[in-house]
């Protein structure tokens, strides 16, 4: 059984012999093997980063000839996640015949279009801009990582001496250059000056190491950072404390996590000032030592280092000039005082496009800041969608983690701004910008649906997560809820999905679910009212607290969620949309429900009239009105459905078909109708659309309008 050759403190051995064993003889599922579990450690590389590759003997599909294959991670992958569709495969000795057309570094873009010329494997993923940097190298199995401790000595002002300090000549030093043919070259030309040695260390960029088993470059890999690991570990608070020390004091847990709550619709409203951003919110230890510290003023400004970290986080941060404990009860002036931060900074990043962009450089993108740091509270980001925000706020900690590093051994030295610029604005990065699918209609959108652990409520989730949403499953019921968020987690991930218990008469639950709302992702666009009960009684069966129940839980508990959520909608100044789920029965006078009816008619009014009040702020309020949506759903429960078919002289078995038979089409509604209902109204196409209602009833007469 393979041993590890040396113990591991600072990252995570996790190769296991039993799984590996069974991989025996394929050198590629080795690879993908050795590159998750390298993936799954955060310290070792991070999410979309690093590279990892290995050369395997093939036979010709033409000649029939065994020739060398290099099977590499493509394009846009991310090591953790490898699968063998993500590898692209490429003939080594063609690859490598691609030097004799090099035209230099100021040609080094086009030689990407020619990898493809050199494809092995026709089911290839794009490949990337790191295939040459592994290609010139001789050895099977090769890494290129990304682990903080490593940037951290590669980033800093010593960064050459320290790599010769630490690994005695064993590790070779290239400088800085930008990623392509070129560097390949010179790692060949590093490896042919130091014959024997175990890695590469890249100026500002990261770490190459290799060997020539998977478990033997796997152990290469984990010494190598160990080693620069406990470096960084035994000088951290040597020299001085680290970043400084403390300038500013953290607010409790708690109190961090109201104030980033309130504060963060109105910072998503000003970061998506050009397009609608979805939030992430951190404060962890990491963070709160660097955004607290008194070198914060002298770091932060001077930019991310690795590429990876800054394409991803933009080259500096926002730092917010506010008080931890600041009173946030006046979103207004907020909003004004931040919103002179943002501007200076917009001013600021225009500036460095304006002065380092090059004649075919591509339009200046967003100039609103990615990652905001409050001292005292914790760190922002706003990206196109959860994943990215997420991986964002992800890659800044990287960064933090580097420049701690850095400074303990010696001083931190981000990349030139030209340098950096040309890395955020190259036509091949562009490119790949260019290559992203087409976003969905609902993309950008986070969506509060109440009711929505079944039945129509859950549709509707469902179909907005299926259309690009962000959506917040609440429900009363905490292990139905727990179940929908289990499965909804399973079916689209957990960036988008979060479960919020609420009962909407409960003011205590609706300031909870707002919080958790707008601290998962940073504010909310789309309100669905879909909560609620039924009651089916003659008008004089029915009780006072029959009333007061339906009452409150349709008509306030619609007006209390609308309050709320509207509060955020107007903090954003994003505009927005409410959906309130009501029902034919505001229409139709039907037998036995007159206090249901009388709900429903009321919720039906409040709607109008807020459309009538709101639209002032571009929040449409509209109305979808179902009738006899059977499918698992809860109010047929509790007696309802005995009741119904009493009052129309049927057996409950047969009402499904008495419903349907009543319609015009002759058509029994399905949960996905009202999904579909509800989509219609948020998904951009009736954007000038607001008071109205939508019927999906399979037709009833009696329900038209008039």
């Amino acid at each position: 059984m393979n041993t590890p050759i040396m113990s591991f403190k600072h990252v995570s051995y996790l190769w296991d012999e039993s799984k590996a064993s069974e991989l025996e003889g394929n050198e590629v599922a080795l690879l993908l093997y050795r590159s998750n579990i390298l993936g799954a450690d955060l310290r070792i590389t991070n999410y979309g980063g690093g590279n990892t590759s290995c050369k395997t003997i093939e036979l010709d599909p033409l000649t029939k000839e065994p020739v060398e294959v290099m099977w590499i991670k493509g394009s846009g992958g991310d090591i953790g996640t490898l699968t063998r569709s993500g590898l692209a495969g490429l003939y080594v000795d063609k690859l490598r015949s691609l030097e004799g057309i090099y035209r230099g570094i100021e040609f080094e873009d086009e030689m990407v279009e020619l990898f493809n010329h050199c494809i092995y494997d026709l089911a290839s993923k794009a490949p990337s801009i790191d295939t040459p940097l592994h290609g010139f190298l001789p050895f099977k199995h090769i890494d290129h990582l990304h682990p903080d401790a490593a940037i951290a000595i590669a980033a800093s002002k010593d960064g050459e001496q320290i790599t010769q300090d630490i690994w005695k000549g064993a590790i070779a030093w290239v400088p800085w250059q930008r990623p392509g043919f070129d560097l390949g070259l010179k790692l060949r030309e590093a490896l042919e000056k130091n014959p024997g040695i175990r890695g590469i260390m890249l100026g500002g960029h990261g770490l190459f190491t290799w060997a020539d088993t998977a478990y033997e470059c796997y152990i290469n890999s984990l010494e190598v950072i160990e080693a620069a690991s406990a470096h960084l570990a035994a000088n951290y608070g040597k020299k001085r404390p680290v970043f400084g020390g403390e300038k500013v004091a953290s607010l409790a847990p708690e109190k961090r996590k109201s104030q980033a709550a309130l504060i963060a619709p109105v910072l998503r409203g000003l970061a998506s000032s050009e397009k609608r951003m979805v939030g992430t919110f951190n404060d962890s230890d990491t963070v709160l030592q660097f955004i607290n510290s008194h070198d914060l003023t002298k770091l932060a400004p001077m930019g991310t280092s690795c590429p990876d970290h800054f394409l991803r986080t933009k080259i500096s941060p926002l730092v917010l000039d506010l008080a931890a404990d600041a009173d946030l009860s006046d979103p207004q002036g907020l909003k004004e005082k931040i919103g002179a931060a943002f501007q200076s900074y917009r001013e600021m990043y225009a500036g460095y496009y304006q002065k380092h962009k090059h004649p075919n450089s591509p339009a200046m993108r967003d100039p609103n800041p990615v990652i905001i740091l409050w001292p005292g509270v914790g760190l922002f980001s706003f990206a196109k969608d959860k994943q990215t925000s997420r991986v964002a706020s992800e890659f800044y900690i990287n960064a933090i983690n580097v420049m701690r590093g850095a400074e303990a051994v010696s001083e931190y030295v981000s990349l030139p701004l030209q340098e950096a610029f040309d890395i955020e604005y190259w036509l091949l990065e562009e490119a790949k910008l260019q290559r992203m699918p087409k976003e969905k209609p609902l993309s950008r959108k986070i969506a509060l649906i109440t009711g929505s652990a079944g039945g129509i409520g859950k549709g509707i989730a469902e179909k907005f997560v299926q259309e690009g949403a962000c959506v917040v499953l609440t429900d009363i019921d905490q292990g139905r809820l727990n179940e929908a968020v289990k499965e909804f987690e399973k079916k689209f991930g957990k960036d988008v999905i979060l479960g919020v218990k609420l009962d909407v008469t409960d003011s205590k639950s609706l300031v909870e679910a707002i919080q958790a709302t707008c601290l998962k992702f940073g504010g909310l666009d789309i309100v669905v009212n879909n909560a609620g009960i039924s009651i089916s009684r003659a008008f004089e069966a029915h009780t006072d607290e029959d009333w007061a129940r339906l009452n409150d839980i349709l008509v306030m508990g619609q007006y209390h969620v609308s309050k709320a959520g509207v509060k955020i909608l107007r903090e954003q100044g994003l505009g927005g949309d409410l959906v309130n789920v009501v029902s034919k029965n505001a229409l139709v006078a039907g037998p036995k429900n007159v206090a249901y009816g009388t709900a429903k008619a009321a919720q039906l009014h409040m709607s109008r009239l807020m459309a009538a009040e709101l639209a002032d702020d571009k929040i449409r309020v509209n109305v979808v009105n179902p009738d006899a949506v059977i499918e698992n759903s809860n109010i047929w429960e509790g007696g309802w459905a005995e009741n119904r078919a009493k009052a129309y002289g049927i057996e409950v078995k047969d009402l499904p078909q008495y419903y349907a038979n009543r319609t015009l089409l002759k058509e029994s509604v399905k949960v996905s109708d009202i999904a579909d209902a509800a989509f219609a109204f948020v998904s951009g196409m009736l954007n000038k659309s607001t008071g109205n209602m939508l019927n999906v009833d399979g037709g009833l007469a009696a329900a038209f309008p008039r």
